[in-house]
């Protein structure tokens, strides 16, 4: 892939992530084309591989179009995001992390208890808590060298509200948000306790644990839709229940 593809790819995932697009809307080649000053084969190209993703459809007139996800789908993503990440930590505590590596995880940890830590969370707080936990979850698929677990986590974090950081907005909204990020960043803690420790399977358990908050955090959006949508844009491609839109 050249770096056209590769730009024109990211942008326009990025695009879809960020609500530009609503469902059912077509996404045609020239349009977007001219508004991301590409050439139109990168984006044909950029728009298959966004279809082979699963996250646009062919469209019944041609070409592509916007699809909607059922909140199952995402909810789905979510726990699948939870095994990987399992399975990720408990490598890293049986076959042994490197003292940098474990260096850097206590980084995160220390930052993240700044962050917590208070009688009360301002913007910047739960900024650098976002900042924290996406280099934790980094530093913890990165670390455990398995190349094929990478890319399924790098093909799950471009799935809508699937990425480690991508539920956070919502906390910043609700009296509860810092009790649950106080939660979850006992549970990094503890993550990083058992791959210091060897302890694999404890390890593993605490990844599968650790995203039901993010499982929450979706709830807690889908009954709040406007409020949700003034947050993360991108909640309006996601239909409550299992089936279709």
């Amino acid at each position: 892939m050249d770096s056209q593809q590769s730009r024109v790819l990211v942008q326009l995932r990025d695009m879809i992530l960020k609500g530009e697009f609503g469902p059912g809307e077509r996404l045609a080649e020239i349009p977007l084309a001219e508004k991301l000053e590409a050439s139109r084969t990168p984006v044909r190209l950029a728009l298959a591989s966004l279809e082979h993703e699963g996250l646009i459809e062919q469209s019944p007139s041609g070409g592509y179009q916007m699809r909607r996800f059922t909140s199952q789908e995402v909810a789905d993503a979510i726990r699948v995001r939870g095994v990987i990440e399992g399975f990720a930590a408990r490598l890293l505590a049986e076959d042994g992390a490197s003292r940098q590596l474990l260096r850097d995880l206590k980084e995160c940890l220390e930052d993240g208890d700044r962050a917590v830590n208070k009688p009360s969370m301002e913007i910047d707080d739960y900024a650098a808590y976002v900042e924290m936990n996406d280099r934790f979850h980094k530093l913890i698929i990165e670390g455990c060298g398995n190349l094929a677990l990478k890319r399924v986590m790098d093909m799950l974090g471009g799935q809508p509200f699937a990425a480690p950081s991508a539920m956070l907005p919502m906390q910043s909204s609700m009296e509860e948000g810092q009790q649950w990020m106080r939660q979850a960043h006992r549970t990094h803690h503890a993550m990083v306790q058992a791959i210091e420790r060897g302890q694999g399977s404890r390890a593993q358990a605490l990844g599968e644990e650790h995203v039901e908050i993010a499982r929450m955090n979706l709830d807690y959006a889908l009954e709040r839709p406007e409020l949700a949508a003034e947050l993360m844009p991108g909640i309006k491609l996601v239909a409550k229940g299992r089936g279709g839109a």
